[in-house]
């Protein structure tokens, strides 16, 4: 049964009052495109699912849907801008959270990224230098392992 609280409005008529509700307990599980988002993986919902539909998010090594369920354990890895992001749940949660707060909703797993002098180095060509020659198409192919 709901008490109800008054909200603190002076008593006029059509005043207020909100029922109090039971501390609700946390879920089990939850939809990956809520958990992404509340997690500030993604700045909105619509972002989450749009990537979530495009492939760009594995739950478990397996490619999800937007109502894939995720829980506490599961391996979130986000493929965004070039970088893969893996995480674990910590937690379930369905409100987004502050920044400050995600720390102890999920573990973050994400290797460091590599150093600049580890990256490989892409040879460009200049612009309006025309295509490439045969010899130059042949070693841009055996550069790239095709």
């Amino acid at each position: 049964m709901a008490r109800w609280v008054h909200d603190g409005s002076p008593r006029r008529h059509g005043a207020r009052r909100h029922p109090v509700s039971a501390p609700t307990t946390a879920p089990v599980a939850t939809r990956v495109d809520r958990w992404t988002w509340a997690v500030r993986l993604f700045r909105t919902r619509a972002l989450a699912a749009a990537a979530i539909r495009s492939g760009h998010v594995k739950v478990n090594g397996d490619r999800a849907k937007p109502a894939t369920q995720v829980k506490v354990g599961d391996e979130v890895r986000v493929r965004e801008g070039g970088i893969e992001r893996i995480v674990e749940v910590a937690r379930v949660i369905e409100k987004r959270v502050g920044a400050a707060l995600v720390a102890d909703v999920l573990v973050d797993r994400t290797p460091p990224p590599p150093k600049p002098t580890e990256i490989a180095f892409v040879p460009t060509r200049d612009r309006g230098a025309g295509r490439p020659t045969k010899r130059e198409r042949r070693e841009i192919e055996k550069f790239r392992g095709h």
